[in-house]
């Protein structure tokens, strides 16, 4: 449907007889609401959405004691048709190396970003609080991976949405649950920005608990992750796509009678300055 340009009672009626302030004013209104121009959301007129990195551990190696993740080449594929749908360039790679999957955001760092309006990255593997791990078991910090694309690591990426969306367990505590009791800023002077703006930390759990993936039809976050963005993206602003995720998870998915019924919480962290819009 398309949207009426916002007009003033008296040019709607067209009783209105000057061509004055009252015109112009109105006129710029419907330019920053249907050009985009609008210092509180994210500019997304480029050429390109951007790049989607996608790294997805199943298997590790037998020394390291870590189990096999079943159903996580689900939600790979399920991530990889929904970003290559939002219009991103998604690169996905399986069972990498701790040192590996530094090496791919430090190629990431050294590409030009310039065409692109923002950066995605979806880990997918075990992990305890602050990282994850890689198919040989060593633990990968988070802040060793953002530190590739953050306002130093890459200057084409400086200003630009970088989403990042991690299914990994957080700890080990399970949650029971309760009961509810009711239902770069163009045409401006360059301005200096935190190193760590415009980040957005998208976990599959709250911190010390772990993470639930079914082991035929995927994780419950990233499959809920992917539904939101299919049915939202173009209608909501990011962040009410993931309350929606959010609500998906916290409760409609609970773990089989035999597990007592446990829940699970994501945890969004946002470090972004501005509204995020997907097309």
């Amino acid at each position: 449907t398309t949207t009426e340009p916002f007009l003033p009672p008296s040019l709607k009626t067209g009783t209105y007889l000057g061509a004055g302030r009252e015109k112009e004013m109105f006129t710029r209104l419907n330019t920053i609401l249907f050009s985009g121009e609008d210092k509180y959301r994210y500019k997304m007129d480029y050429p390109c959405m951007g790049t989607c990195v996608i790294i997805n551990i199943k298997n590790f190696d037998l020394k390291t004691g870590l189990e096999t993740r079943n159903g996580t080449d689900v939600d790979a594929a399920e991530l990889e048709k929904t970003f290559s749908k939002l219009g991103y360039k998604v690169t996905l790679v399986h069972d990498q190396t701790a040192d590996q999957i530094v090496d791919l955001l430090r190629d990431v760092s050294t590409q030009d970003h310039s065409n692109s309006g923002s950066f995605v990255c979806v880990l997918l593997s075990r992990g305890d609080e602050g990282g994850i791990y890689g198919t040989d078991g060593s633990f990968v910090n988070l802040d060793e991976l953002t530190k590739f694309v953050d306002g130093n690591g890459c200057r084409s990426l400086v200003g630009k949405p970088k989403l990042l969306f991690i299914q990994a367990a957080r700890g080990n505590k399970l949650d029971d649950g309760t009961l509810s009791e009711g239902d770069s800023m163009d045409g401006q002077t360059p301005s200096r920005i935190p190193v760590e703006a415009d980040f957005l930390y998208a976990y599959s759990t709250t911190p010390g608990f772990n993470a639930w993936r079914d082991t035929q039809n995927g994780s419950w976050f990233m499959q809920s992750l992917c539904e939101m963005l299919r049915r939202f993206s173009g209608q909501l602003e990011l962040m009410q796509i993931m309350t929606r995720v959010n609500n998906k998870v916290a409760l409609e998915y609970k773990t089989t009678p035999g597990r007592s019924g446990k829940r699970q919480m994501p945890c969004i962290v946002s470090l972004l300055t501005k509204e995020f819009y997907f097309p």
